[in-house]
């Protein structure tokens, strides 16, 4: 017998184990990061643009027209 010779296998099973699960952890984050999807909990993206016209129109600093058309030259929907 040769004791403390070599690497016990059931440190080969963990070592394994921890790779598999960090690749899935790694795969899951990277979708979550790089999906564009409208349909998510928090709601779509608004740029900073869109978002600077509708504080301006809740002070009332445009008019309905004014923002409606300035949202169109976003090529967004008012």
């Amino acid at each position: 017998m040769m004791w403390g010779y070599g690497m016990n296998p059931v440190w080969l099973w963990l070592y394994g184990l921890l790779s598999l699960g960090a690749t899935v952890v790694l795969i899951v984050w990277t979708v979550r990061v790089f999906r564009n999807d409208s349909s998510s909990p928090v709601g779509p993206r608004t740029s900073d643009a869109r978002r600077i016209l509708d504080e301006r129109y809740a002070r009332g600093e445009l008019t309905t027209e004014q923002y409606r058309q300035q949202v169109t030259e976003l090529g967004e929907q008012p």
